[in-house]
């Protein structure tokens, strides 16, 4: 095999790889994105439903046929945010940072299972009211599930992502995976989570908005990244 057929065909690999990682990268941050409208969609339908929940459990007169619409999309935007996680961890390959991306995949589980946990309560609750109308609002299942619910998500589930925008962010910065005006934030955004959800549950939606603006610069980047790899293409045919 000549010198020539050799870089010909080392180039064509590289390129193909290249194309391929552009691809994921766009579709990943696509997930992004519809991640943050349909988990803020929910965020916004349950407040709007029952944020002003109270002991009596009134608000489920007039609030289940939105709050089933929210439950549905929920699992969705969890595929999206399963996809965003994958694509995150693929960024981070080259570099094998195992301890940052580990804790990442693992925040990350860790927030769809408590948002999981709490959505399948809520689910069982309206099932058990359409069942018994008269016997679920105000009983101790009813104050079971509303507490419940409000330490799954609005304490540990939003603990979890506050971890997952720190990985992110150090990783970020650690490996300039991302410019500095996008990191840095992050941990503002971070501690939002951490200690300003608990006093009001509107600022849950400061995490599927962050997550929309992160996947449309990374979106942003994907679009560009086949003029980087023609680039880069032709400085190894130049070789």
């Amino acid at each position: 095999m000549t010198e020539d057929t050799r870089s010909e065909r080392h180039g064509f690999a590289f390129t193909r790889t290249a194309e391929h990682r552009a691809r994921t990268l766009t579709a990943g941050s696509i997930a992004g994105m519809l991640f943050g409208v349909l988990f803020g969609t929910c965020v916004t339908i349950v407040r709007s439903t029952a944020g002003g929940a109270d002991e009596t459990g009134a608000w489920l007169a007039d609030g289940t046929a939105s709050l089933e619409w929210a439950l549905g999309l929920l699992p969705f935007a969890g595929i999206f945010f399963l996809w965003f996680i994958g694509v995150s961890r693929q960024r981070l390959g080259r570099w094998d940072d195992r301890f940052i991306s580990s804790v990442i995949i693992g925040s990350g589980l860790l927030f769809l299972a408590m948002v999981f946990a709490a959505a399948g309560l809520v689910g069982a609750l309206l099932a058990m009211y359409a069942k018994d109308p008269s016997g679920v609002p105000g009983s101790q299942t009813y104050l079971f599930v509303q507490f419940a619910v409000a330490k799954l998500f609005g304490i540990y589930a939003m603990r979890m992502a506050a971890v997952f925008l720190i990985c992110q962010a150090t990783a970020w910065l650690r490996h300039g995976l991302m410019p500095k005006w996008l990191a840095l934030p992050s941990y503002l955004v971070a501690l939002v989570l951490l200690f300003v959800v608990s006093q009001e549950a509107w600022a849950v939606l400061i995490f599927p908005v962050w997550i929309f603006v992160i996947s449309a610069y990374l979106f942003s980047v994907s679009r560009r990244a086949p003029e980087v790899d023609q680039g880069l293409r032709s400085g190894v045919d130049g070789e």
